[in-house]
């Protein structure tokens, strides 16, 4: 994989978060050497995981991976985040209880425990892909930018439903791949959040993270990163079919455009789609696409939209379709 030496034009350093365990290297051993390789701004990536033995095996595969002068990275146990919890969060009773749930959840937490106050933190799911090279959009002051995709992610249906009946608005179409923010969340709020929506009862699901994010972008304002730049793999039904057909991941994969992205989001099965593609032809040329995009303002999903989207559900499942396509 070729590499990009940092823009000149762009000398700041940005600051990463990822949260991961070692099970996971097979595919985010990828997209971070695809992130190192292709960005042009400086690098310092913060890689949160779970214990002393994944610590040390995400730390032996980044030891050998090869990584420009420009970037650095380190690694911390989840013992190492707790530590700091225990001060950070003290007199915020739910945040420390959230952090013990669905290990996706710590994506909200963790990264607040090793930012420095009021500085940035640009958040990335393990399950990305940066094909060209790229810079990432600036965060807003006081916003939070987060990805797009569409229809909804937003899970369980109980959990959603408790945010509107006590009157908490949801963003709509919202991706947790990327988000950016600067560390200066309201702590008392985020944690009345939690208790709100329902605290230590709050189903272990991890599409919960989705429901945080969505209700802190309606709050701190912001928007969607651009949806051309910024991608997300979409499971449309069509292609839920091609596979009840035969086809391949890696064969649909390959009909995806990577020629103006500079982040691929391969959620779910694609991620492991992604690693096979790598290994059955090399992806096309990085090109540079350094540039700004703006996005759109965040969309407040309604009570009735989510409520027509769950009804067109029940009808598929009692049509046979979901069982139709496991079998």
């Amino acid at each position: 994989m070729s590499s990009a030496s940092p823009d000149p034009a762009v000398p700041r350093t940005r600051n990463l978060f990822c949260i991961l365990n070692a099970r996971s290297l097979p595919y985010a051993g990828f997209g971070i050497q695809s992130l190192f390789a292709h960005s042009r701004e400086r690098l310092v990536l913060t890689l949160i995981t779970d214990d002393d033995a994944d610590k040390a095996e995400i730390t032996a595969a980044l030891q050998e991976m090869p990584t420009p002068d420009a970037h650095r990275w380190l690694v911390y146990s989840k013992h190492e985040a707790d530590e700091r919890a225990a001060r950070s969060f003290s007199g915020y009773p739910n945040l420390l209880q959230f952090r013990h749930g669905h290990p996706c959840w710590r994506k909200v937490t963790d990264p607040l425990l090793f930012a420095a106050p009021g500085s940035e933190m640009v958040i990335l799911d393990p399950d990305l892909y940066f094909p060209n090279y790229f810079s990432f959009e600036p965060t807003p002051p006081q916003g939070l930018l987060l990805m797009w995709q569409p229809p909804s992610c937003l899970l369980p249906d109980e959990v959603v439903e408790r945010a509107f009946s006590n009157g908490i608005p949801l963003a709509h179409h919202v991706d947790i791949g990327v988000a950016q923010l600067h560390n200066s969340l309201d702590l008392g709020w985020l944690d009345q959040l939690i208790a709100t929506l329902g605290g230590d009862g709050i189903p272990r699901a991890m599409h919960v993270e989705a429901i945080i994010w969505a209700a802190l972008a309606m709050k701190m304002g912001g928007g969607y990163l651009d949806p051309k730049q910024w991608v997300c793999y979409r499971y449309q039904q069509w292609k839920h079919l091609a596979l009840k057909l035969g086809v391949k991941g890696a064969t649909l994969l390959r009909l995806q455009s990577f020629h103006d992205a500079k982040c691929f989001h391969a959620g779910g099965m694609a991620k492991w789609w992604l690693t096979d593609m790598r290994k059955e032809r090399p992806f096309p040329p990085p090109r540079t696409l350094t540039g700004s995009r703006q996005g759109k303002p965040f969309e407040e999903l309604t009570a009735q939209a989510q409520h027509a989207d769950r009804r067109l559900k029940r009808l598929a499942r009692r049509l046979g379709y979901y069982r139709l396509m496991r079998s």
